[in-house]
């Protein structure tokens, strides 16, 4: 048996999903189904059982999994960098993770679980060391605060892989509401009215170029994969595309994949910029000395690793989203 927890949210379900179409069938999904329109992710999914987030732990405990599972994918967490509330960040989080990470050890299972590209705060060196990791909210607090955990021993009794995810982007995100990717909130955006809304200058960027490495959820699902096919690889590796891109290009990509499906020549950013096809609002204050204004994955780390497959660039994987997106909406 597979675990995902978080399953029916974003990356786990698309990892569901990339299990099925191995042939892999006997997951169980873990999740929180109080946002019940999570449970639209799953519906193309085949998976053995589901298990609510408050109870899995309890069935843990009481052996209710012993010598059943081969491995673990805990992508469950609280995403949300806006939300302050310390005690259930670190509950949901930290506590949670060990928990999990202590049941993976006694059975021997592949524990592979989701960390953050927010531990690296403010800084400009993306590389998976102690000195270049300071996070700037709770959230990223207790991200950084696992993967320190899983540091204190080099040598764990199964396979341990810490992915920190830079800006995941891509299909099943549907239900995140505002913490969905800028690429979602585009072609909505752009469909419904047809304009983007891109945040103005900030951090002494000018407005839409601040950069951040943008990753195909695909591209995400591949090396979670990749690394469940090399259960002797452990360790913390940055996963994202080592390309840091502007909030202009993806704005460009999400528009120009919709004027090619209705026949139209793609335009540039500066052209989208004069025909008011991209604006610009002013920087939320309630973000100033809190945001990423850039981040760029060192993926070197990645690559000695074993994985050395290309990824997708912002064109490539947003022209592919859009393209899911627009087959979504003609569904009846």
């Amino acid at each position: 048996m597979i675990i995902v927890t978080g399953g029916a949210g974003f990356i786990g379900s698309n990892i569901v999903k990339g299990l099925n179409e191995r042939g892999r069938d006997d997951i169980l999904v873990v999740d929180n189904l109080e946002r019940g329109d999570k449970f639209l992710n799953l519906t193309d999914c085949e998976i053995a059982d589901y298990c609510d987030k408050r109870d899995f732990l309890s069935d843990l405990e009481r052996g209710a999994y012993a010598d059943r599972v081969d491995a673990v994918f805990h992508e469950g967490a609280c995403s949300d960098t806006m939300n302050h509330d310390g005690l259930y960040m670190m509950r949901n989080n930290f506590e949670y993770s060990k928990a999990l990470l202590a049941f993976c050890e006694r059975e021997g299972a592949q524990f592979l679980y989701a960390s953050s590209a927010s531990v690296y705060g403010a800084g400009r060196v993306f590389r998976e060391e102690r000195d270049v990791e300071s996070p700037l909210n709770v959230y990223g607090y207790s991200k950084f605060l696992f993967d320190q955990y899983v540091r204190q021993s080099a040598r764990r009794a199964c396979q341990v892989v810490g992915f920190r995810y830079f800006n995941v982007y891509g299909p099943r995100e549907q239900h995140k509401g505002r913490m969905a990717s800028v690429a979602y909130h585009f072609f909505h955006q752009y469909r419904e009215t047809g304009q983007v809304r891109l945040f103005g200058g900030s951090g002494g960027y000018a407005p839409g170029e601040q950069r951040r490495d943008f990753v195909s959820v695909e591209d995400v699902v591949k090396i979670n994969l990749h690394f469940l096919d090399h259960k002797h690889t452990s360790g913390i590796y940055n996963l994202g595309t080592g390309r840091a891109q502007t909030f202009n290009e993806v704005a460009a990509a999400t528009v120009n994949a919709l004027r090619r499906e209705k026949g139209e020549e793609p335009l540039t950013i500066d052209e989208l910029v004069k025909r008011d096809v991209i604006t610009y609002t002013a920087f939320p204050e309630a973000l100033v000395g809190k945001y990423q204004s850039f981040t760029q994955a060192d993926v070197s780390a990645l690559r000695a690793a074993g994985y050395t497959a290309p990824t997708y660039d912002v064109e490539q994987g947003v022209g592919r989203y859009v393209g899911r997106l627009l087959a979504a909406s003609r569904t009846p």
